[in-house]
């Protein structure tokens, strides 16, 4: 595996049967995901292959990002959609304290429920965050991940529902958000890029995109 990840920007066709299924499950959208990274990884495939992917979506278009080590979009059904891959290691070798970068992340909010001390070792349910407490959630991870926010612009999204007969009771609740940052620890930021931010990971949140700011 190379040292620096690649992405692979798949633009979707909405009138592919296995898009329109993905789209709809979650579980199947990460099964999808999987086939672009390598066979023999083990128990914990998505996390030997550094996987994390996302779906952006606007009025016209579907895109599915994915990051990972080593990526094959040809094992996408044929019919799926038109990708483009590249190596992020500009991105990375581009990372300095002080620049200015726009940023995109869909995270999965949440804190794990507290409970009195007569419960032992047993633990919270886990509760998903909305409005202000998100924001502060991502404030803080941002923070953690070597940027310092100036600008995020949440956009609620609709929950991931696992579905199939093993598959997880739990949505997960996603919340998108865009905005502006100065980088203040470029290691921090490099590592959060690689391995994701939050809960999620395998139902497309925790994928930190970033570029350049340009100036307004």
């Amino acid at each position: 595996m190379t040292d620096h990840p690649m992405i692979a920007r798949i633009r979707l066709n909405p009138h592919s049967r296995d898009v329109q299924r993905d789209l709809r499950d979650a579980t199947q959208m990460h099964r999808t995901v999987m086939r672009l990274a390598p066979d023999g990884l083990g128990e914990s495939a998505r996390q030997q292959a550094g996987l994390l992917y996302r779906v952006d979506e606007t009025d016209t278009v579907s895109t599915l990002l994915v990051q990972g080590y080593h990526l094959d979009p040809t094992q996408l059904p044929g019919d799926y959609g038109r990708a483009e891959t590249k190596s992020l290691a500009p991105m990375f070798n581009a990372l300095r304290k002080g620049i200015t970068v726009r940023f995109r992340i869909v995270v999965n909010p949440a804190k794990r429920e507290l409970l009195p001390r007569a419960c032992g070792s047993k633990r919270g349910k886990i509760i998903p965050l909305s409005g202000p407490d998100a924001d502060h959630w991502w404030t803080r991870r941002a923070t953690d991940a070597g940027l310092h926010l100036h600008v995020l612009t949440p956009t609620p999204l609709q929950p991931a529902r696992p579905r199939g007969r093993d598959a997880s009771p739990m949505r997960h609740s996603l919340l998108r958000y865009d905005g502006t940052a100065t980088v203040t620890d470029p290691d921090n930021l490099a590592q959060a890029v690689l391995t994701g931010i939050g809960r999620g990971k395998s139902y497309g949140a925790g994928l930190l995109t970033l570029a350049p700011a340009t100036a307004g």
